[in-house]
């Protein structure tokens, strides 16, 4: 599934106009730099290509993950969209595998994504848990309990676990760029052992 990214939001405060347009570029070049590099890109280069200094960078995002969160915004918003959406299908262990691959083709567009998310499982308090891992855990935990509540899903699966799996799972595809199959074989796998006995 192809996860269309809403427009940059703008940041909570107002801002001066200047301001607005330097932080919209640094997250266009931010987004283009993550996609092309991964989620290491230098934060000095995406300054430079935004126009404006690394001290205008940090001003508006303080660290690397501030930025990550801001510039994944957009797809976190289309993914619990889609989790809403799937919370209404009529098969919920597909709905739950379908969710699930939308995550991993998410994660897979950025090199270094599913790395990052799976780092910040540990630290609930990270700007890129709040906005990211801990609202997808929240929605996935959703679409999981429906499928135990109709018997489809094993009652001992927990979402922390499916996660992590999910992650690695992008993490695998990050890897294999020249197995076009391996996210939808793994996921086969995965749906093998969700299934109720």
């Amino acid at each position: 599934m192809a996860i269309e990214t809403a427009p940059a939001q703008t940041p909570p405060r107002p801002m001066r106009a200047d301001a607005r347009r330097n932080y919209e570029r640094l997250l266009a070049e931010a987004r283009t730099a993550f996609t092309q590099h991964g989620t290491d890109a230098s934060l000095e280069d995406i300054a430079r290509r935004a126009g404006v200094g690394i001290g205008t960078l940090y001003r508006h995002f303080p660290h690397r993950t501030a930025l990550m969160g801001a510039v994944f915004q957009g797809e976190m918003c289309a993914l619990l969209a889609r989790s809403r959406q799937l919370a209404e299908a009529p098969r919920p262990c597909h709905a739950l595998v379908d969710w699930l691959r939308a995550i991993i083709d998410h994660a897979s567009t950025y090199r270094g994504l599913a790395r990052a998310l799976m780092a910040c499982s540990a630290d609930e308090s990270s700007e890129l848990s709040r906005g990211c891992h801990l609202p997808l855990r929240e929605a996935g935990s959703e679409l999981l309990a429906r499928a135990q509540r109709a018997g489809a899903v094993r009652p001992d699966v927990v979402i922390a676990d499916l996660m992590q799996l999910t992650n690695a799972i992008a993490l695998a595809v990050e890897q294999s760029p020249d197995d076009p199959e391996l996210a939808d074989r793994l996921l086969a796998l995965t749906f093998t052992g969700l299934k109720a006995r």
